[in-house]
């Protein structure tokens, strides 16, 4: 059973009950077909709730629909449809389909003249939201149709998009005589934010770049800078890391320090700085300020020394985005009791999708399914330490209870870089901000501060070969903008110095006899169970302390293959260490020849290099565990939203 819908929703179904959907005639195929409207026309005032942040305010009758009145175009299926559609699709591609629609059923008048949407755009959007309809089983709408309501660039067309852009793309001017390696320690709006990652990616546009990862509830985009030596793609045995902040969006300093963090490494790089060059021509480094800019304004309309505890830390659906992500802690704890069942990389279950999902958090996974991340941090305020899964208790009724990782040890290696050279965490003093962790050098173990499920930490560890820690950056969620510059100097080299940790371990190529890369292979650590897998070019990055570990590579139809490696301390470039798998029953089944020394590293074969991806889980589909058609032939579950719009029913939404 589907969850029952929104208030608003069932209000304004409501409102047009025995309103007819479609007044003109129905095609064969049960669609709604009208003509399209003449390009003159009389401009009138745009009055449509709906469409009211639409970039223009004119519109005329008839529409491109054959609508001639507002009336009758507030008494549409297809601008019911408009209304509740961010519902339906829980928040994903909002508001784009909504003005794209808007431009259809609202068209643009300019000087007694309508103006039609491009093409291009409506394009566009379709690739990227069509599969958002599918997993409702749900159709493209007719009205959205890009060969027939929409017009190309020759044509005069418009972007009707261009309102959610409003001056993200205008220059911000510095202040006369500053350098361009300015960086501004003051808090930054949203329009401020885009402004500065997009000037920034501009400045540095050989090695950065941004992009964005999906939108929030409220429509805002998730925008990433990535930093690499070639941005954009990825390259052989390059580990990935991520930077996060701002996933609570009252706690404020995350976000700041990755806006400065993008400012500070295009500057250094630029400069000659030769550790900020390796660093980033041997890493690609993504950095993703705010997860939840919805949650930020709520807070920022606040102000800083204002805002309260939890003042806009759920996003826009109420939804604490650090306790939105699937429980896999749970069914860790369950699988690690039996002796063989394997306990990483688990699927997401089904159940999950049944609940709330918040289109921020299901960015996150997309992101993670799509790009190999090694190596993670989660940027919060609140306190002053450094915390590493597990999040959730072995005993779910404990409230504090040490709960460790297979890799306790790699993960408080992890959590030492950061918190061993931040002076305020190093600080004596049992009286400051997260003085009543000093004597665990401030750091813990998530679970042993406080157990909480649904946490994004423990979700990469348990789905993916990605280690992410969580970062307390002091005990002001909203700090004064007069602190920030000190904050900065605080945390700068902390971040340098754990995104260098992506190079401790090691790394290689998994390859078949002929040189062919063997994707999902895994690789196995003895003593560590916890395996991570290769990439489809099968390439690999393993995390590990110095020691001597016994490494197994192995993969379904080949022989396992071990080596036994020695991972000196102070070694800061991961060892480079391949595997060759031969065919089972046409080469010896295992081999302890270790890797040969050579220069700091550890060296074996080389392999090749092709273009990266993630393999996808099977178990990975959002909004489809519940929203699969039903048995039998029966409407689809959001069919019943709309048994209320007399006669003309939208069937022009049904697949078959």
């Amino acid at each position: 059973m589907p969850p029952p819908p929104p208030l608003l929703l069932l209000a304004v179904l409501a409102a047009a009950a025995a309103r007819p959907g479609c007044e003109s005639a129905w095609d064969a195929a049960g669609g709604c077909h009208r003509p399209s409207a003449a390009d003159s026309a009389t401009c009138v005032d745009l009055q449509l709730r709906t469409c009211s942040d639409a970039a223009y305010n004119r519109t005329a009758f008839p529409t491109l629909l054959e609508h001639r009145s507002r009336e009758a175009v507030e008494s549409s299926s297809e601008y019911i449809l408009l209304s509740v559609l961010h519902h339906l699709l829980e928040g994903q591609c909002n508001p784009d389909l909504r003005l794209l629609g808007c431009a259809v059923l609202a068209p643009r008048c300019e000087g007694g003249r309508v103006r039609r949407p491009c093409r291009r755009v409506c394009e566009a959007l379709r690739e990227a939201c069509l599969p958002a309809f599918d997993a409702i089983d749900m159709a493209w709408p007719y009205f959205l149709d890009c060969g027939h309501y929409f017009a190309s660039e020759e044509d005069g067309c418009y972007d009707p998009l261009e309102a959610l852009r409003g001056g993200l793309d205008a220059e911000e001017v510095l202040p006369s005589g500053l350098p361009p390696t300015f960086i501004r320690f003051s808090h930054h709006s949203y329009a401020q934010m885009v402004r500065v990652l997009r000037r920034t990616a501009a400045r540095c546009a050989h090695i950065a770049k941004t992009y964005s990862i999906g939108r929030s509830f409220e429509g805002k985009e998730l925008l990433v800078i990535e930093f690499s030596g070639r941005p954009g793609q990825h390259e052989l045995m390059e580990p990935e890391v991520k930077l996060i902040g701002n996933i609570h969006g009252n706690e404020v300093a995350g976000r700041e320090m990755l806006i400065y963090l993008a400012q500070y490494l295009c500057s250094e790089y630029l400069l000659g700085n030769p550790r900020i060059q390796r660093l980033l021509n041997t890493t690609r480094l993504h950095l993703l300020p705010s997860m939840n800019p919805d949650g930020y304004e709520v807070a920022a309309a606040e102000g800083a020394g204002y805002n309260g505890w939890t003042n806009g830390r759920q996003n826009a659906q109420n939804l604490d985005l650090n306790r939105n992500f699937p429980d896999l802690t749970s069914e860790y704890y369950r699988l690690a009791s039996s002796r063989n069942a394997r306990s990483d990389h688990i699927a997401i279950p089904q159940h999950y999708w049944w609940g709330k999902v918040a289109p921020e958090t299901k960015a996150i996974m997309k992101w993670m399914r799509t790009t190999p991340f090694v190596l993670s941090a989660s940027l919060h305020g609140g306190d002053l330490v450094v915390s590493y899964p597990f999040d959730f208790s072995k005993h779910p009724q404990e409230e504090k209870m040490f709960s460790p990782t297979p890799d306790e040890k790699m993960f408080k290696l992890l959590a030492r870089a950061y918190a061993d050279v931040h002076p305020m965490m190093m600080d004596r003093s049992e009286n400051r901000c997260g003085g009543n962790f000093l004597k665990r050098g401030s750091i813990i173990n998530g679970a042993d501060w406080y157990s909480f499920t649904g946490g994004m930490s423990d979700f990469n560890y348990l789905h993916s070969n990605c280690f992410e820690i969580t970062v307390e950056l002091g005990c002001v969620k909203f700090p004064p903008e007069e602190a920030l510059y000190t904050i900065w100097q605080h945390n700068k080299e902390p971040l340098l110095n754990f995104v260098e940790m992506v190079h401790r371990g090691i790394k290689g190529v998994v390859m078949d006899k002929f040189g062919k890369p063997i994707k999902n292979a895994r690789i196995v650590v003895k003593g560590i169970r916890h395996d991570i897998t290769t990439a489809p070019d099968g390439d690999y990055w393993r995390l590990l302390p110095p020691g001597s570990h016994i490494v197994i590579a192995q993969a379904p139809g080949y022989s396992k293959v071990i080596k036994k490696v020695t991972i000196p301390a102070r070694l800061k470039k991961a060892g480079r260490v391949d595997f060759i798998l031969q065919p089972l029953g046409t080469g010896p089944k295992t081999s302890l020849l270790g890797p040969r020394r050579s220069g700091p590293g550890l060296r074996g074969p080389a392999g090749g290099a092709g273009p990266h991806r993630e393999p996808e889980d099977p178990g990975q589909e959002p909004l489809g565990a519940r929203r699969q058609p039903t048995a039998g032939g029966s409407k689809p579950w959001w069919w019943s939203y709309f048994t209320s719009l007399s006669q003309h029913k939208p069937r022009w939404l049904l697949k078959y």
